[in-house]
């Protein structure tokens, strides 16, 4: 459960000065990040899907060879941090596929996939609309390097950069204007683009990515400039 030091602080402030005290205060109905590989029981429901203009901005994206898409439910959102994440799905016959998180589906209960249409029939009948399922974190498996996207606008005074294609979840995404000598950190947006509002005052920098894996890729003289895109030597 991931708790801020000012919700910390509120929290400490009214355990002392209620005249309730000594009743536990309710935890926030927030879904703890599931570990790659760990079981979560959930449902699935489906919808028309939404790779272009999902939560996560995959705008011109396709979907690799036998991947699905999938939007999450915004208690395990993790505010984008598993954007691109795939999963294992089981359904309730015993059918699996694999998907990958595109979108965000705000109205879905804590451990929720809301899968595309064309993922959900090859798991449970159209008609059935919901379903229990078990679903797991895995390797998205995908055989090329990862790409480095630009957002549209980005420049030497405003930083912005998506990574696609990665088999496992992005972590953190670092840069440094000294060919590697020291890194600075970005800060990941609610859709999924790791930016620095006052950008790096220069036109190429290296890029360290980092998966959850805690692997790192560092893709070296990458041009910042808006729309453009650049792949990796590797993948996680």
């Amino acid at each position: 459960m991931h708790i801020t030091i000012a919700t910390a602080a509120a929290s400490l402030a009214a355990f002392f000065l209620s005249p309730t005290a000594a009743s536990p205060l309710p935890a926030p109905d927030l879904a703890p990040r599931q570990d790659y590989g760990d079981n979560v029981p959930g449902a699935a429901t489906f919808y028309g899907g939404n790779v272009q203009g999902g939560t996560c901005s995959f705008s011109g994206y396709v979907l690799p060879p036998g991947i699905r898409g999938t939007a999450l439910s915004s208690a395990n959102w993790e505010s984008a941090a598993n954007c691109g994440a795939c999963v294992n799905v089981r359904g309730p016959n015993g059918e699996t596929i694999k998907a990958m998180i595109v979108d965000q589906c705000p109205s879905c209960a804590k451990n929720q996939l809301d899968l595309f249409q064309r993922a959900f029939t090859q798991l449970a009948d159209e008609s059935a609309g919901r379903v229990g399922i078990d679903w797991e974190f895995v390797p998205c498996g995908v055989p090329g390097p990862i790409k480095l996207k630009n957002k549209e606008g980005t420049s030497r005074y405003w930083f912005s950069m998506q990574v696609l294609n990665s088999n496992f979840a992005i972590k953190k995404l670092q840069v440094s204007t000294n060919g590697g000598k020291t890194w600075k950190k970005t800060k990941r947006a609610q859709y999924n683009y790791f930016e620095r509002s006052s950008g790096f005052g220069t036109d190429v920098v290296d890029v360290k990515v980092t998966s959850i894996s805690g692997k790192s890729i560092v893709v070296r003289n990458v041009k910042v400039g808006g729309s453009s895109a650049q792949e990796a030597h590797a993948n996680f």
